[in-house]
């Protein structure tokens, strides 16, 4: 690999709608993190493995005594339990599927199943020998599109499969996670594969298309391939193109998964459009269970009852909160009983997809007076706010008014600013505490108002000045904002009695009130 990203390998099954209920259902279920040298380890290969065996107990028809899960095994273990398995299938006495999932390193070749290589050839060997009327790998591994070029496949966006036609009652069918030359990926987030996540929520019910309860191989493919090339998009290694490859004849469509709407243990989830939802057992720090995108039409998932944790994603929120499914209920989630975040928050945290946010920003302002004898200032400033993860820099454009007056004549000054801020945000609950220092130009138009003459006068300045903000969210987009500030301004001034002109530090103190929107 060149990449530290995860492979994975999923079986699952294929059964003919009208004859589902007659046929005996195998899977041997492949996971391992370690690879052979330079194999980097991986974090999910196991975890997807076990997702993977659990889903086909769930919804793929898979007796438990059916299952073998293998995880951290060399490839006589696999090899072996391969045999063992397809002599069961032999002497079974029935209709039969067989199930082959892997999840680990590869290359073009074979499985790196920790210091052991099992080739591709004998892998495809056992499962084309087996004597299951239906066959199914998938790997979901680095460079596993070699298995389906072997066969004449070719990488391939999704398609339609007649099923009626081209697809049959009996044979073998291939899923890879990449093509030949591509590497597979996995997420923390996901904490999983995308491949394998995308495929176990495809048949959690994202990939049910017509609304029947059956997940078909047209189906579940198309969702698998969307998915993995819409995830994979977004990352440094660039975009996964899953593939395809089959040998079957016959007749009947291909069901992988049946989702049976009052199924005993099993509720319903449905999700609002707009969002892409991410399911956790439990809490935050749970298992994936699975994942409806923004992007797709299906918007509800078969799940077995108990707590989950959500996670909506939005262009410029993310909704938080948890939900309980009762068992043969369906539960639509509400978005107003969940916690909003704005994107601002999660940039900061290092959360967000975005590496910054953009906010637009308007003040008022009041200053306390520079020179003795002076008045207050009241003005207006605006800003564009840009926070970063460390960070946050707001350049401002300010103007603010003051006046003077004695008996013998009066003034009136105007401020004009030109600011750059750095600050950085503490994120509470309600509030956001925001420190930061202030750096910038002024100047400062006189005029007079007087009996005699008294001609304008031009005044330079530059400021520093330490700030405290605190801001509070209205909605996703906008806020409002309080800060103060100790103005420091080093300009020359003149004693409004003695007329003495001087050159130094001028202090005040500036409040502020302001609204922000967020691009």
């Amino acid at each position: 690999m060149e990449l530290p990203q995860a492979l994975t390998a999923a079986l699952l099954l294929l059964v003919p709608a009208a004859a589902s209920a007659q046929v005996e259902r195998f899977a041997v279920v492949v996971g391992n993190d370690v690879g052979e040298p330079p194999d980097v380890p991986l974090r999910y290969a196991e975890v997807d493995a076990a997702r993977m065996a659990s889903v086909l107990q769930e919804v793929g028809g898979v007796r438990p005594e059916n299952v073998v899960l293998l995880q951290g095994k060399d490839a006589d273990t696999v090899r072996r339990a391969l045999i063992a398995v397809n002599e069961r299938v032999r002497t079974a006495g029935r209709s039969t599927v067989l199930l082959v999932y892997y999840s680990g390193h590869a290359d073009s070749v074979a499985l790196h199943l920790g210091p052991s290589r099992l080739e591709l050839t004998e892998l495809e060997q056992l499962v084309r020998g087996s004597a299951a009327a239906f066959r199914l790998l998938i790997l979901d591994s680095c460079r596993s599109g070699a298995l389906t070029r072997v066969k004449g496949g070719t990488p391939i966006p999704p398609f339609e499969i007649q099923l009626g036609e081209r697809v049959a009652g009996e044979g073998a069918v291939f899923f890879t996670s990449s093509s030949a030359s591509e590497d597979s990926q996995e997420s923390d987030e996901l904490k999983g594969s995308f491949f394998t996540h995308a495929l176990v929520s495809g048949l959690l019910g994202a990939a049910d298309e017509n609304g029947d309860g059956r997940i078909t191989l047209d189906e579940a493919y198309r969702h698998a391939y969307e998915a993995t090339l819409r995830a994979s998009s977004r990352t440094v290694a660039g975009t996964q193109h899953p593939t395809f490859q089959y040998d079957v004849r016959g007749a009947g469509d291909l069901v992988l998964a049946t989702l049976e709407q009052k199924a005993r243990g099993r509720a319903w989830l449905e999700l609002p459009p707009g969002r892409t939802w991410l399911l956790f057992q439990d809490s935050a720090e749970g298992a994936v269970v699975g994942e409806v995108a923004s992007a797709d039409r299906v918007r509800r998932l078969s799940l077995r009852a108990g707590r989950y944790f959500l996670r909506g994603r939005a262009p410029d929120v993310l909704l938080e909160g948890t939900v309980e499914l009762r068992p043969g209920a369906t539960a639509q989630v509400d978005e107003s009983t969940l916690t909003r975040t704005a994107y601002a928050r999660l940039v900061r945290k290092g959360e967000g997809t975005a590496d910054a946010v953009t906010s637009l920003e308007a003040e008022a302002r009041m200053r306390t007076a520079l020179v003795t004898g002076g008045g207050l200032c009241p003005g207006v400033a605006v800003g564009i706010s840009v926070a970063l993860r460390s960070v946050t820099i707001t350049p401002r454009i300010a103007w603010c008014r003051s006046s003077f007056s004695n008996v013998d004549l009066s003034s009136t000054v105007d401020q004009y600013d030109v600011e750059l801020s750095l600050s950085y945000v503490w994120d509470l609950r309600a509030i956001s505490i925001e420190l930061g220092l202030t750096v910038g130009g002024a100047l400062l138009h006189q005029s007079f108002q007087t009996a005699g003459e008294a001609p304008t006068r031009t005044t330079a300045a530059l400021q520093l000045t330490p700030s405290l903000l605190l801001s509070h969210d209205l909605g996703a987009k906008s806020y409002l904002f309080l800060g103060i500030a100790g103005a420091t301004y080093l300009l020359r001034s003149e004693d409004s009695t003695s007329s003495a002109e001087s050159f130094g530090p001028s202090f005040a103190l500036r409040v502020g009130l302001g609204f922000g929107v967020r691009l």
